[in-house]
């Protein structure tokens, strides 16, 4: 059970994150918030990693599978970020939070059997995520940028980067070492979204005050991601990924709380819906 508590432990400083992103992404340039958060997540990480990474355990194989899980991960946060910049969290949080769903469609497609309770489990996340989307038509246009189908796209986006990201890192870590592993998908990450800003010719400089919580926000991505990694040397390492999916709902009552987003109880409903049906495929250990 020690995966599924990095899982939950990584669920919380997930929700916190994606709070603070919420709050910074609307009307920002997103490229130079992103570098930032890469690279404060980075330099907490690069210490550590090479005081205590086990490189010798490190091959090319895994080294290859690490920075293909940054590049995922640099959509992901991507999407992530995009999708928080247009819309309330009640509408981003429940399809970047189903991610699972396509951890179990990968299962499905390497043959692995699957129970009739996760296709159950599966059934209750997309009409959740309809409930969901159906609903934010009703909603104010206070909290938009672009319409909700727009904003649902791009944290589609997320949820598939975020799924190819745990897949491959965990895979990584079984050929190689996950701290080396999670350091190459960093800087690889950190590279592509750089390479970004460089082409678009972006400023680095985010508004005054904003530099200690990017920082804040870099090392809690980098420490959630972290655990769930290093999950890939444990026991039903798919626990981890399945429950870290929960920071969804933890990130739309915190949002509710601080950030003071009303939520329908129809959106509650969908929303119960799609988390309850994560905790099903955690709960089945799919």
């Amino acid at each position: 059970m020690l995966a599924l508590g990095f899982g939950l432990t990584a669920a919380l400083l997930w929700a916190v994150h994606d709070l603070l992103a919420r709050k910074l992404s609307q009307g920002a340039a997103l490229l130079p918030i992103l570098v930032l958060v890469l690279g404060a997540g980075t330099l907490g990480l690069l210490p550590v990693a090479v005081a205590l990474g086990g490189w010798e355990r490190m091959t090319w194989p895994a080294g290859g599978v690490a920075a293909l899980s940054g590049l995922t991960f640099a959509v992901a946060i991507g999407g992530l970020y995009k999708a928080f910049s247009l819309a309330p969290v009640r509408v981003v949080a429940p399809v970047v939070g189903a991610y699972p769903l396509l951890i179990l469609l990968t299962a499905v497609a390497q043959g692995r059997p699957v129970s009739g309770g996760d296709w159950l489990a599966v059934l209750a996340i997309v009409i959740g995520i309809t409930i969901v989307a159906v609903a934010a038509r009703d909603d104010a246009p206070e909290g938009y940028a672009a319409s909700p189908g727009v904003a649902m796209a791009w944290a589609a986006l997320a949820a598939l980067g975020f799924a190819a990201t745990f897949g491959l890192a965990q895979e990584a870590t079984r050929l190689g070492s996950e701290l080396p592993v999670m350091l190459v998908g960093r800087i690889v990450a950190l590279a592509a979204i750089l390479s970004l800003l460089v082409w678009h010719r972006g400023s680095l400089a985010p508004q005054r005050g904003h530099f200690g919580v990017l920082g804040l926000m870099g090392l809690l991505d980098a420490l959630a991601l972290g655990l769930v990694t290093a999950s890939g040397g444990l026991p039903r390492a798919e626990y981890a990924s399945v429950a870290s999916s929960l920071f969804g709902v933890l990130t739309v009552l915190l949002a509710a709380w601080f950030l003071k987003e009303r939520v329908r109880p129809v959106q509650w409903a969908g929303i119960a819906c799609v988390f309850g049906g994560i905790a099903v495929l955690g709960l089945l250990g799919t």
